[in-house]
């Protein structure tokens, strides 16, 4: 049916310019003879390739002739705004009319055709319902409609710690910070405690590419991580990017679990025994892991 109504754009409408591309793009969503359509602002911004005020310009100018009507009382999907085109819908009905008698009729529109009765039961299968507490009469208002659609993301329940390793990478860092960050900051930059900060995926990504990972295996990871956050509970709070750069530097210096301490002994504590020098503890710990004598045991 959008067929039909762009026809008619195309061979009966007096707008011009963005007015007509504005008509046009509105026309091609059409889907039956009572042509009407639900578009939201940013869609007919990006179909005309217009600026938003000068589609708002055509809209309105639309709305001042007889071409285009805003159906103030229906929304369609997410609310957006529902459009009739009156004339189209006029002719098409005629039309309609004129063939039922002669298939070969050929009819020409004229400001004086009626313009058909609504069956709003017939718009519902386009998922453009009644507004609540409305009695679906068309109201003259401004057309323009919402400035912009209402955003379709679910939001993001808030989570701590790391994030699992099937995130993107593209994912933005702490897209889902909490309100209660902006407390911490009096010069309106958000900024969080170390306990709310979150491992982003782009951070994850490099302790896979540092061998970081791999090194310290999942369990070691958390538990690196569960040690950065007690030593940083009492530092004030800070942005996010800053505690991304504080975290990496730990990690990389962070020992494997079960890496053996080079300078630990059989029997002794982590320091050299007494009278030997540095490079002798390090000889003395290699060679007590392949449990060999190191001439010092007596």
């Amino acid at each position: 049916m959008s067929v039909d109504a762009r026809e008619w754009v195309w061979e009966h409408s007096s707008s011009r310019g963005t007015a007509r591309l504005v008509l046009l793009s509105i026309a091609d969503r059409v889907p039956d003879k009572q042509c009407v359509a639900w578009a939201s602002m940013t869609s007919l911004v990006e179909r005309t390739n217009a600026s938003r005020t000068a589609v708002r310009a055509a809209l309105r100018a639309l709305a001042d002739g007889d071409e285009l009507e805003l159906l103030d009382d229906y929304q369609g999907p997410q609310r957006a705004t529902v459009y009739r085109l009156p004339r189209a819908a006029a002719f098409q009905a005629k039309l309609d009319a004129a063939r039922k008698e002669d298939p070969d009729a050929h009819v020409e529109p004229s400001d004086a055709d009626p313009v058909p009765e609504l069956e709003p039961e017939k718009l519902q299968r386009y998922g453009i319902w009644p507004k609540k507490g409305t009695d679906s009469a068309p109201s003259p208002r401004n057309p323009t409609g919402a400035d912009s659609d209402p955003s379709r993301r679910n939001p993001t329940p808030r989570r701590s710690g790391i994030r699992t390793l099937e995130g993107t990478d593209s994912t933005p860092q702490n897209r889902s910070e909490p309100k209660v960050n902006r407390r911490y900051s009096s010069s309106g930059t958000s900024v969080t405690p170390a306990a709310e900060w979150q491992v982003d995926p782009a951070t994850h990504a490099w302790a896979r590419q540092q061998g970081h990972l791999d090194r310290l295996g999942a369990e070691g990871l958390q538990a690196a991580d569960a040690k950065w956050r007690a030593h940083r509970a009492d530092f004030k709070p800070r942005a996010a990017g800053a505690w991304a750069a504080d975290w990496r530097s730990w990690i990389a210096r962070e020992h494997a679990p079960s890496r053996p301490n080079l300078y630990a002994v059989p029997g002794g504590g982590s320091a050299a025994p007494g009278g030997m020098t540095r490079a002798e503890a390090h000889t003395a710990a290699l060679l007590a892991a392949l449990d060999e004598p190191t001439g010092t045991e007596g």
